[in-house]
């Protein structure tokens, strides 16, 4: 059997590849353009034109430095926490069952690790039933990308009937395969 990276893992890999992309991006001729050593550099009556030696810091850009760049720090922000999933309801389609998934404020933000796997859980406490081939790759689907592609959309459905498939192939029918998104 192939072993396949997690879905969370290439959505991560899309993630990072879009945030380091994007940095670049940056206008260099726009005053708030990007950053360079020098511009952190402060400059003292004596040495106007200083600018720090690699393998050293300047004091603006020491951690233990007094001043305004230590006092505006912030503690990171506290990680959601469950519960992640608010309902999980079985209704009718015109293809057949489908469980309408709903996402707490919480579970719409949470991105650790595991937390996935934790949301599942809470489907399957909300819905028992729903622990059939393919419904849990199609939730960590909606998990990983509906919430980055569609983030207030109240619902993610599930089908029993919908095939299982790969990863790739997940994805590229927008986590619905089988059939159109009910």
């Amino acid at each position: 059997m192939r072993h396949r990276p997690p879905l969370r893992a290439t959505a991560f890999a899309a993630l990072l590849a879009i945030a380091l992309t994007g940095g670049c991006a940056a206008d260099p001729d726009d005053p708030a353009g990007p950053a360079t050593a020098t511009d952190a550099t402060p400059t003292s009556p004596g040495n106007s034109s200083s600018s720090p030696t690699p393998g050293t810091s300047s004091p603006a850009t020491s951690p233990s430095a007094p001043g305004p760049t230590s006092s505006a720090r912030r503690s990171p922000p506290t990680p959601p926490a469950p519960p992640f999933i608010a309902a999980a309801t079985w209704a009718d389609s015109d293809y057949g069952a489908t469980l309408e998934v709903a996402p707490t404020d919480s579970g719409r933000r949470a991105w650790a690790e595991g937390d996935a796997e934790a949301a599942w859980q809470e489907v399957l406490r909300l819905a028992p039933d729903a622990d059939t081939p393919g419904m849990w790759e199609q939730f960590d689907c909606h998990w990983t990308w509906a919430r980055l592609l569609e983030p207030d959309k109240p619902t993610w459905n599930v089908e029993p009937w919908r095939p299982v498939v790969s990863p790739e192939r997940m994805l590229a029918e927008g986590c619905n395969p089988g059939g159109p998104e009910v």
